[in-house]
């Protein structure tokens, strides 16, 4: 695990320039630095060994030196890809998965990225040709962000690492704060720096004489597959301990994050770690520190854990928003900050179970699917008729139903969150930052793929493609990485995902409130059942009974009040917001601190920075 920064532009090179992007993402890599320049491009890397600890420094270069190397990640088949490639008359100089892509580069061209298994984003510099090609991985676990603007193409792991050039221009892409209040997190192709995009998961590029060219080299089918169920239990908990066994190869200590839900508790309970990690609050239904201990003596395996203070969630948020780049207001990113100090401390490599909910149908929201099925089959007149008739209703129980399932699952459904919806958004806002752009215009496109699919295909499919890689995965690479810690997740791999894919509805979506049930079952044949059938809970922090406090709630409040604050929002209106929720008047704790991450993002990088 790694950062690289580079850009492509015309003349001699300033060494200072890209020293000083690459310093900028030394938490990366603090284990080694390099660099390379031409009179076209500048490579910097940084470098945190995990294999190969002695020969894979970077940038590195094939055999006759036409071609040079940045790469993020680890590739899990990188053993069989090169037992090809030598078969093939490639000669390697390292046992680096760096060098396999090189080579498979070299042999396969831009199929190579087809068979790559891991977690990835690199460049490869032809130095002859003078053409870049470059690629992020299937799921989007690593991440990837370029620049293309008057003539300058500047790429990276991080946008931070861009700030230093002179030529980069540092404004705010205004059009991200509506839909960012909306996911809570910036959902744009475009980020919050005007220019600067991220690659998608499951695309590549090509930059040659100033003209980038990005296409997609994988999308993700779902075909249903009715099997027998004990057949298809057992082809999940073999394809997911197989993952697990190419996920534990490193030249390092592996560790494992360890929470209370199913997920982790079966990497763990198959991995066996010497060491786990896991952090907590001192609230009741909030920490989650007394299973994972429960359930290290049962593995006979360390557990170390922590509780997080009110105070050192508050101080945090600071450096949470800073390693993001971009504003993002999952709660859950914050105890994975200090989760990640806590292991870091030991162990440069943890295991964790994020991606398990996306592929298997682990969230409570994909519960309506099973009610929806049956409510569509009525007529859609009868549906809109009751869809009015619940909206002149008080808050009783089915309200929200007949609301929701009044409309097509396109119309009403935009992954795990839905803080603002675009009324309300609009309301907070000054007017030169109200925009047309809706939620449906992001999520369109994505519903558009699998318009024939079933309605939990559909949830999944969206989630897959919006909140997994610019939420989970985000904040999973950018808070391992400030600490920098390697995070691996075995149930996000394409074997898995081939398996999963084919999973009936049933098989996923059992009963009242069992999700995820043919994993549940995969699992149980490890885990102790009392895990195995443990409802999800999430990362849950109890952030609004704090808002409770007088002193965070000043806290909160004066930047509301803020002269930066009021450059975006009516202030009254988004401290009314705090004072219901302070008062007990509503629920908007979710809306305030949306909006406060916004601020404190947009403080440090624009008014501080």
């Amino acid at each position: 695990m790694c950062g690289f920064v580079g850009y492509v532009e015309d003349g001699e090179k300033d060494r200072k320039i890209i020293k000083s992007m690459s310093d900028t993402i030394k938490h990366r890599g603090p284990d080694d630095e390099g660099f390379y320049e031409d009179d076209k491009i500048s490579l910097a890397f940084r470098r945190l060994s995990i294999i190969d600890l002695s020969n894979g420094h970077q940038p590195m270069f094939n055999e006759d030196s036409s071609m040079v190397i940045l790469f993020n990640g680890e590739i899990y088949n990188y053993q069989e890809l090169k037992e090809d490639l030598m078969a093939k008359g490639h000669v390697f100089a390292n046992n680096s998965d760096t060098e396999t892509i090189l080579h498979g580069y070299e042999e396969y061209g831009q199929e190579i990225t087809k068979k790559l298994r891991g977690m990835f984003a690199f460049v490869i510099w032809d130095i002859k040709n003078k053409v870049l090609f470059g690629a992020r991985d299937h799921f989007g676990i690593k991440p990837f962000y370029y620049y293309n603007r008057d003539g300058m193409f500047i790429f990276g792991s991080e946008i931070k690492s861009f700030l230093p050039h002179p030529k980069f221009k540092k404004e705010l892409n205004e059009e991200a704060l509506k839909t960012y209040l909306t996911f809570q997190y910036s959902a744009l192709d475009e980020t919050f720096f005007k220019g600067v995009y991220r690659l998608k998961p499951g695309h590549q590029f090509t930059y040659k004489d100033g003209i980038l060219e990005v296409t997609e080299y994988n999308t993700f089918n779902f075909i249903e597959e009715k099997k027998n169920f004990e057949e298809t239990v057992n082809s999940i908990h073999e394809t997911i301990t197989s993952s697990i066994d190419y996920h534990r190869i490193a030249d390092v200590e592996v560790g494992s994050f360890l929470s209370s839900g199913v997920d982790s508790s079966y990497v763990v309970s198959y991995a066996k770690p010497d060491k786990t990690y896991t952090v907590g609050f001192n609230y009741d239904n909030f920490d989650e520190t007394v299973y994972a201990k429960d359930l290290s003596k049962i593995l006979e395996i360390k557990n170390t854990s922590k509780i997080i203070s009110d105070e050192e969630f508050f101080d945090s948020l600071e450096d949470v928003q800073y390693y993001s780049d971009e504003p993002h207001a999952n709660l859950s990113a914050v105890p994975l900050y200090h989760l990640s100090r806590l292991a870091a401390k030991d162990v440069k490599v943890v295991l964790s179970g994020e991606g398990a909910d996306e592929l298997f149908g682990g969230y409570q929201t994909y519960h309506r699917t099973k009610f929806y099925n049956a409510y569509e089959k009525l007529p859609l007149s009868f549906r809109a008729k009751m869809k009015k008739f619940a909206e002149k209703l008080p808050n009783i129980k089915g309200k929200n139903f007949l609301i929701s399932e009044g409309t097509p699952i396109e119309d009403n459904y935009i992954g795990q969150a839905f803080i603002f919806d675009d009324e309300q958004a609009n309301d907070v806002l000054k007017p030169e930052y109200k925009t047309n752009i809706s939620f449906k215009d992001v999520t369109a496109p994505i519903f558009a793929k699998v318009k024939d699919q079933n309605d939990l295909i559909k949830m999944q499919y969206l989630d897959m493609h919006l909140w997994l890689p610019n939420d989970i995965l985000l904040k999973a690479d950018k808070m391992t990485m400030s600490a920098s810690l390697e995070l691996r997740v075995p149930i996000l791999d394409r074997v898995v995902f081939d398996t999963a894919s084919k999973l009936p509805r049933e098989y996923k979506i059992v009963g009242k409130d069992t999700t995820k049930y043919a994993l549940r079952k995969a699992a149980a044949k490890i885990v102790p059942k009392e895990w195995a059938q443990r409802e999800k809970k999430g990362f849950m922090v109890p952030f609004k009974y704090w808002l409770k406090e007088e002193k965070w709630y000043n806290k909160v409040k004066e930047t509301f009040e803020s002269e930066y604050a009021a450059k975006f929002f009516d202030t009254d209106k988004i401290v009314k917001l705090l004072n219901d929720y302070y008062e007990g008047k509503a629920m908007t704790h979710r809306k305030v601190y949306t909006i406060y991450c916004f601020l404190i993002w947009y403080r440090q990088y624009f008014v501080e920075g």
